[in-house]
């Protein structure tokens, strides 16, 4: 493993000589645009680990994406490489269908400090409620990025993370994506404290997510990457290009369901994945396996 890889796996060209907030900001920008947020592993007979060398292989060498324990793992790595303080944390994210936090560490995130300052880093939330930048941990700060405005506020015992709604524009009204539409004019995404953690602390929730029944993850397939101007997902079989219009407060989804030859030549074209086992997507319009 070398950062030189990884460098070239998201396309940065920067200066990295100092552990600075330019550099990160840029870093962090580059490894969403490159490195998709996707749980296929689950759906193609294979397993998600949390050791690095078998995450970089997988994000790095063989150009796949990963879900948060394995890219936000990556990049703690690549903060240490570069010499950044950070420290891992641990997130509970928000559940519509309860309308509150799961009571699972659900997510990883990293807290990094730069010049006695603190930010919150998140390579991998994924489609509408992915930050493409560091966030400045100051309670109740409107922290404006591409996706909507963002917000850390402290409740005492915890911190969450909120962003604003965006007012969805369907270009196929006959197709609507419940997961890619707001249902809250203050949108909850998860809650956290600043209890350091270590990777072992994920083990056990990295297992249990990839074969609990009620798991969101064994129940559809799914990937995101953002985009310059928004990002792409594929849920199941149901397709959706969003851009983002920040100026209207609105994101245009441009939906359609896959035909199933269609498929795996999506994830290469427009994700650049490219699976190697018999992949079976699970959820809307989904059935069939692919090879």
């Amino acid at each position: 493993m070398n950062l030189q890889e990884y460098f070239r796996r998201i396309g940065f060209h920067g200066s990295y000589d100092k552990p600075d907030l330019l550099t990160l900001r840029e870093i962090h920008k580059q490894h969403i645009l490159s490195i998709p947020f996707e749980n296929f592993s689950i759906h193609c007979g294979e397993r998600n680990h949390m050791e690095l060398e078998a995450v970089f292989n997988k994000l790095v060498r063989c150009k796949r994406g990963g879900w948060c324990y394995e890219n936000n793992f990556l990049f703690s790595w690549v903060l240490k490489e570069l010499g950044y303080e950070y420290t891992l944390l641990s997130s509970k994210v928000f559940n519509n269908s309860i309308d509150d936090f799961a009571l699972m560490d659900t997510h990883l995130i990293m807290k990094v400090v730069i010049d006695e300052e603190p930010f919150i880093c998140d390579v991998s939330y994924g489609m509408m409620s992915q930050v493409w930048y560091p966030l400045e941990l100051i309670s109740g700060k409107d922290q404006t990025q591409p996706a909507g405005v963002f917000r850390l506020m402290d409740k005492g015992e915890f911190w969450v993370l909120e962003r604003d709604r965006r007012q969805p524009r369907f270009l196929n009204p006959d197709l609507q994506t419940p997961s890619l539409v707001d249902k809250k004019d203050i949108v909850p995404v998860y809650c956290f404290t600043l209890t350091p953690r270590n990777g072992d602390h994920f083990l056990k929730f990295n297992e249990k997510l990839q074969v609990d029944a009620n798991s969101l993850y064994t129940k559809m397939s799914m990937c995101s990457l953002q985009t310059p101007t928004g990002f792409r997902a594929l849920l199941g079989q149901i397709y959706s290009e969003v851009t983002f219009i920040p100026e209207e407060g609105v994101n245009v989804l441009d939906s359609r369901i896959l035909l199933d030859h269609e498929l795996l030549q999506i994830l290469r074209e427009k994700f650049n994945v490219q699976l190697r086992g018999p992949f079976t997507p699970k959820g809307a319009k989904s059935s069939k396996k692919y090879f």
